[in-house]
C-alpha cells in the first residue's frame, strides 16, 4: 500500500459552484461573444470547449461561473450514465461559462492538492459506484447528485509528490492513447468511403464493385432513398428484425443487483462504439437476477445499437457483441438486434455505421443536449437489402478493409485496458508508488 490516509472530496475542495440557466442560441459562441458549456463538454474525461452555446447579448450580465486553468467540471445532473461525468480544464475560457447542470471545483484553500490526480481519482470505478449509489431521481432517463453526496466520497488520499507522479504516469497513457485515437480515425475515414460504395453499389457476380449509376443506369433503379441495384430490396428495421429490444429500467436493474465478476456481463451504452465494442467499461450482475431478465439476453454476434448520443458519439451507433464473450444483459439505452435470416446482422451493423442510416436516425432525434431515437423511431429506418449472399460478399469485403482499422483499435483497447488497471491500482493505493518517484 501507498503512504498516505484516507480523504473525503470535501476536504480537498471548496464548495462546488454551478453556473446559471441563459438563453442562447443553439451554436457555438462566436469573436466577441460569450458561451455556456453544453453539458456534452464533459465527455469521457475529457473538456470539449467547443460544445458551448452563443449567450443572447441581454443575457450576458447573468453569468457567473467562468471556466478557469486548473478547475474540475462535474455533471450534476444528467443521464444515469453521464451523472458525475467529470473532467479537468487545463486552461483558462475566458469567454465560456457554466450552466446550472455542471458543477466547478477548485482546491480548498490551505489543502495541498494536485488537481490533474484528482480528476483521474473522480475518473475512477470507485467513484462511478459511489454517484451510481447516491444519485438520486424519480425519472429513469435523468438523476441528480447533491453537494453532499458530492463532497462525502471517501478515497485514498496519498502525499502530494505521489498525487504528482500518479497523474504523470496517467498523463502519460492518456497522450499515447490520443496519438492512436488520432490514427484510429484517419484509417476510420479511409474505411467508410470504401463503405458507403459497397453499401449503395454492392458486388456483382464477378466479385467487382458495380459501377457506379451515372456509368451504368441501367444496373440501378430509382427509389424515395436514391439510386439502388435492381435486386435489392427495401424494409424497415423493424420488419427485417426477428427481434429489437431496449434493456430494463429503472428498479429492473438498480446498484444493489450489481456485483464484482463473477457475474452477468451488462452491456452498457460506453460499450457501444462506432462498430467495435469497447471493452474497458465493465460491469456485472447477479445470476440470480440476471435470470429473471432473460428477454434481455445478448449472445455472441447480436447487433447493439446505442439509443443514446451527441456530436462525438452518434445515436444509432452499433457494434456486434463479441463471439468469443459469453452471454450478457442489455442495459438501458442499449438496443439489442437480431436479424431475420434475410438480413445478416453483420450487414445491418455496416449499415447503420454508414451515413445512410445516420441521416435517418437524425430525423428521429428527440432531446436538445444529448439526443436520443426512441424504439418506435428506430424500427421505422429504412435499410436496403441485397440477397444475403451478397451481404456476406460486401461483410467480407469490408472486413478486408478494416484489417488495418482493427489492428490500431485493438491497440487503443488495450491502452484504454491499461490506463484503467493502472488507475485502479494507483488511486486505491493498492500498488504503491513510491518505487516510481
Amino acid at each position: 500500500m501507498s503512504e498516505g490516509k484516507h480523504a473525503q472530496l470535501g476536504d480537498l475542495v471548496s464548495s462546488p459552484q454551478s453556473g446559471v440557466s441563459v438563453n442562447s442560441e443553439d451554436r457555438p459562441h462566436r469573436a466577441g461573444e460569450i458561451g455556456v458549456l453544453k453539458t456534452s463538454a464533459v465527455y469521457a474525461g475529457q473538456f470539449r470547449p467547443g460544445e458551448n452555446k452563443a449567450v443572447l447579448p441581454g443575457e450576458r450580465d447573468r453569468v457567473r461561473v467562468p471556466v478557469v486553468k486548473g478547475s474540475i467540471i462535474i455533471s450534476r445532473m444528467n443521464t444515469p450514465e453521464l451523472v458525475g461525468a467529470s473532467c479537468y480544464v487545463d486552461q483558462n475560457h475566458d469567454t465560456l461559462f457554466l450552466p446550472d447542470r455542471l458543477w466547478r471545483v477548485l482546491p480548498k484553500d490551505g489543502a495541498s492538492t494536485n488537481m490533474r490526480w484528482l480528476s483521474y481519482v473522480l475518473l475512477s470505478d470507485q467513484f462511478r459506484r459511489h454517484v451510481d449509489t447516491y444519485a438520486t431521481g424519480t425519472s429513469g432517463s435523468m438523476k441528480n447528485l447533491s453537494k453532499a453526496n458530492l463532497l462525502g466520497f471517501e478515497f485514498a488520499s496519498p502525499p502530494q509528490d505521489h498525487q504528482s507522479k500518479i497523474a504523470e504516469i496517467l498523463d502519460t497513457l492518456d497522450e499515447a492513447i490520443r496519438g492512436t485515437e488520432a490514427v484510429v480515425a484517419k484509417l476510420k475515414a479511409i474505411k467508410q468511403g470504401l463503405l458507403h460504395d459497397l453499401l449503395t453499389r454492392g458486388i456483382d457476380a464477378n466479385g467487382d464493385l458495380r459501377p457506379p449509376h451515372t456509368e451504368s443506369p441501367h444496373l440501378y433503379k430509382e427509389t424515395l432513398l436514391g439510386w439502388l441495384p435492381k435486386e435489392w430490396d427495401v424494409e424497415s428495421l423493424g420488419d427485417a428484425s426477428e427481434s429489437i429490444i431496449d434493456g430494463p429500467f429503472g428498479s429492473n436493474l438498480k446498484t444493489e443487483h450489481y456485483v464484482e465478476e463473477p457475474g452477468v456481463r451488462v452491456v452498457r451504452l460506453q460499450n457501444i462504439q462506432d462498430g467495435y465494442f469497447d471493452d474497458t467499461e465493465k460491469a456485472y450482475i447477479r445470476e440470480s437476477h440476471a435470470a429473471k431478465l432473460a428477454r434481455n439476453e445478448v449472445v455472441p454476434g447480436d447487433v447493439l445499437i446505442a439509443s443514446l448520443g451527441d456530436d462525438g458519439h452518434p445515436v444509432g451507433r452499433s457494434c456486434r457483441y463479441p463471439f468469443e464473450y459469453p452471454s450478457a444483459i442489455n442495459k438501458a439505452d442499449c438496443f439489442r438486434f437480431r436479424g431475420k435470416p434475410c438480413c445478416r446482422n453483420g450487414f445491418v451493423t455496416l449499415f447503420l455505421n454508414d451515413e445512410i442510416a445516420r441521416r435517418q436516425a437524425r430525423g428521429y432525434e428527440q432531446g436538445v443536449t444529448m439526443k436520443r431515437i426512441n424504439l418506435g423511431n428506430l424500427r421505422k429506418i429504412k435499410i436496403w437489402l441485397p440477397k444475403p449472399a451478397e451481404q456476406e460478399a460486401i461483410e467480407q469485403r469490408a472486413e478486408a478493409a478494416n484489417a488495418s482499422h482493427s489492428e490500431w483499435l485493438s491497440e487503443l483497447v488495450k491502452l484504454r485496458l491499461q490506463k484503467s488497471g493502472l488507475m485502479d491500482d494507483l488511486l486505491t493505493g493498492r500498488v504503491a508508488v513510491t518505487p516510481l518517484l
